[in-house]
């Protein structure tokens, strides 16, 4: 396939087919699924076939890249083998071959015989229609009736009835000549697709009963037992069994420098093992790991497509029955009603015919739109999708969730302070009594802090949350709760208060500790920033995007942590505030939500675009429009660059589409140009287009605020 039209001419035949209730093309992945209620397997072969397409057979490996076959829907992968792309280049390149040394063999009997030379030229012109005459018939027969092979046989039989012998032969030529090149240019933009469906072996290497053999990946369970090798690439997501190991995962999130992996932490399918042999535990089930899971975001991207693609698609299929009575009427207006010499008009409305196919037109945006979505997957963020590529360009404020997005989402305890009479180690065991078990980052920093000071821990009776409150439980009979001082029913007295608003002034996060009722302790926790926290949000400010901090955390807290990255700060909310605050930025100007929990989920779906942390949940992974799989925040800034170089590079493409498509229009109506130069405003504006397209690859987006 070598553009969209192609995937669409595809999925017109198939769906023509008896039984057949939907079929999608995936044009990056080279996939058609199909879903029916019968096996009509056969019959989509034979309608592909019919267009001029082939589609290789469903075989075990296709099942390496997590394709699925059912009764109700079947996935066929578009794979080569060495042998037919031997036979595919004789197919592709024959033609072209044949067709110039035809030409050259006309042009020197031209030069001995012209009229004998003329004949020729008619020869070399019908045998190379053939090929693409029959092809306009299939298309025509599939419901395509104005696909570029249509035009270009209409123009090539119109040329030879002027007698314009030589020029319909170079005509066919060029166009199969653009043909190649438009070819080489979507190969070339689905290589990042392929290279990634590479990263997984053929084989691993399982170890049952204490014995080792290979086996195919997809026969891979979770729960195996897996040993991997130096300059290996792991065949499935895993937990490190051995003590530690170094993994580059650079393929995956873009992350150059080789990642230290301790045990039982998970590595992600594709990640190349570099130091030592290790054992792992497969965690993933087939057709669901990293690399699978990225694939079918690729896939799923390009059935999200962006507003502007989707009114060009609209726009082309209007387009060109325009050009072609446009034609008809160039052809017929100027002889009849000015008694103009109909060769002349018939040449020019010939030419004109050609600059109708829309190739061009409808290529610039999903050409763009997938050379940015591989690059942003190559630098470790995911997007899905036209739509979300596109808004992010627009992004003039970007919302962040503190905890886990901002900060490192580790808290640490750094103050307990008891009172009535307590001790520290009574107020650490019955604050761990009632946070044990709890996933939240403050209950986990409490348990681990009475861990650390040999606290012995036991669970609390009746244990239940207190939404938006906190926590309480039963421990020796008696009733625990632990909240924020500004969720107590009753006021601390002043010099409690007092204390509580010095921690809180150094950035801290407090919750007090109650017993029946009674006041037995604060408890301070401090979290760490990222890295880079500081960085993103200076990178974002000089793009000109304005960040604020949305946190359930206390404003003294939050107002500290604020200060020192420089950034707008909303305090004490709610999961069901930060949607009000998200709702209320979005109204102003285009928003993003940036989180990681699943209190961040409803206000990542309310905000123009949701970006997830790579460590995030996966309620908050599935929500997002994107993710920055490598957790690093500097990848917001290099996303919106991205994006805002993809929407340049849309609008470049289709200034040169329909710039050359009207220049030549011009040109043609005005007898300067001739067929051979209407064909270089189709085949060459596309090829033109898709290579424009493949530079969102090559190169780093600018840091200029564009």
């Amino acid at each position: 396939m070598d553009c969209a039209s192609c995937a669409r001419s595809i999925e017109k035949a198939v769906t023509s087919v008896e039984g057949v209730i939907s079929a999608n093309v995936v044009f990056s992945t080279e996939k058609l699924r199909v879903s029916a209620n019968t096996d009509v397997s056969d019959k989509i072969q034979a309608a592909v076939k019919g267009i001029g397409f082939s589609l290789a057979s469903l075989d075990k490996s296709a099942f390496k890249q997590g394709s699925n076959q059912t009764n109700s829907a079947q996935t066929i992968s578009n794979q080569s083998t060495t042998s037919w792309f031997s036979r595919q280049q004789l197919t592709e390149y024959g033609p072209i071959v044949g067709l110039a040394l035809l030409m050259l063999l006309s042009w020197g009997i031209t030069q001995f015989n012209p009229v004998l030379g003329e004949t020729a030229f008619i020869v070399t012109t019908l045998v190379g229609l053939v090929p693409i005459m029959k092809k306009s018939w299939r298309m025509i027969r599939s419901g395509s009736p104005f696909a570029i092979e249509t035009l270009m046989s209409v123009a090539a039989v119109g040329a030879l009835f002027i007698g314009a012998t030589a020029e319909a032969a170079m005509v066919l030529l060029l166009f199969m000549i653009g043909e190649c090149l438009e070819s080489f240019a979507a190969n070339r933009a689905r290589k990042g697709v392929s290279a990634l469906m590479a990263l997984l072996p053929e084989e691993a290497l399982i170890i049952k009963k204490g014995e080792r053999q290979k086996i195919a990946i997809a026969d891979l369970r979770p729960g195996d037992e897996i040993e991997v090798s130096p300059g290996e690439r792991l065949p499935a997501d895993a937990e490190l069994l051995s003590e530690m190991a170094s993994f580059d995962e650079s393929a995956l999130t873009g992350e150059s420098v080789p990642v230290e992996r301790l045990r039982d932490e998970k590595v992600p399918a594709g990640s190349l093992l570099a130091d030592r042999v290790v054992r792992l535990k497969v965690v993933s089930q087939p057709g669901n790991n990293a690399i699978d899971r990225i694939l079918h975001l690729i896939e799923e991207a390009e059935e999200r497509r962006a507003p502007l693609e989707r009114f060009l698609d609209k726009f082309s299929r209007i387009y060109t029955p325009v050009i072609m009575l446009i034609s008809v009427l160039v052809i017929l207006i100027p002889p009849l009603a000015f008694a103009q010499p109909w060769d002349t008009w018939i040449y020019r409305g010939l030419a004109l015919l050609l600059i109708g196919c829309p190739c061009a037109l409808v290529i610039s945006t999903p050409a763009a739109i997938t050379s940015g979505l591989a690059a942003a997957t190559r630098r470790g963020a995911l997007i899905k999708g036209g739509l979300a590529l596109e808004q992010l360009g627009r992004i003039k404020t970007i919302a962040f969730d503190k905890t886990g997005t901002l900060t490192e989402g580790k808290p640490s305890v750094t103050d307990v302070v008891t009172f009535n009479g307590s001790e520290i180690n009574h107020s650490l065991a019955v604050a761990a009594s009632v946070e044990m078990g709890s996933h939240h980052p403050l209950a986990k920093a409490i348990v681990d802090y009475a861990e650390q000071q040999g606290v012995t821990l036991a669970h609390a009776d009746n244990r239940k949350t207190l939404a938006g409150v906190g926590v309480e439980g039963n421990f020796a009979g008696k009733k625990i709760s632990i909240s924020a001082p500004s969720k107590l029913e009753r006021a601390l007295d002043n010099r409690i208060q007092q204390q509580v608003t010095n921690l809180e002034e150094e950035g801290k996060t407090v919750v007090v500790v109650l017993e029946e009722g009674e006041l037995i302790a604060l408890i301070a926790l401090r979290d760490k920033l990222r890295d880079d926290a500081k960085a993103a949000l200076k990178d974002l400010a000089d793009l000109g995007i304005h960040g604020v901090m949305l946190t359930g955390d206390n404003a003294r807290a939050a107002a500290a942590i604020a200060a020192e990255l420089n950034t707008d700060y909303r305090a004490s909310l709610l999961p069901e505030d930060k949607v009000t605050a998200v709702i209320e930025l979005n109204q102003q100007q285009a928003t993003a939500m940036v989180g990681d929990g699943i209190n961040d989920a409803p206000a990542m779906k309310a905000s123009t675009i949701g970006i997830a942390m790579g460590s995030g949940t996966d309620v908050a992974l599935e929500t997002a429009d994107a993710a920055l799989t490598h957790n690093r925040l500097q990848g917001l800034a290099e996303m919106i660059r991205l994006s805002r170089a993809t929407n340049a590079n849309i609008r470049q493409n289709i200034t040169i589409a329909l710039g050359l498509k009207v220049v030549f229009l011009v040109t043609t109506l005005s007898g300067i140009t001739g067929l051979w130069l209407a064909v270089l405003a189709d085949s060459g504006a596309t090829a033109l287009v898709t290579a424009n397209a493949l530079r969102l690859l090559r190169n780093k987006p600018s840091n200029k605020n564009n």
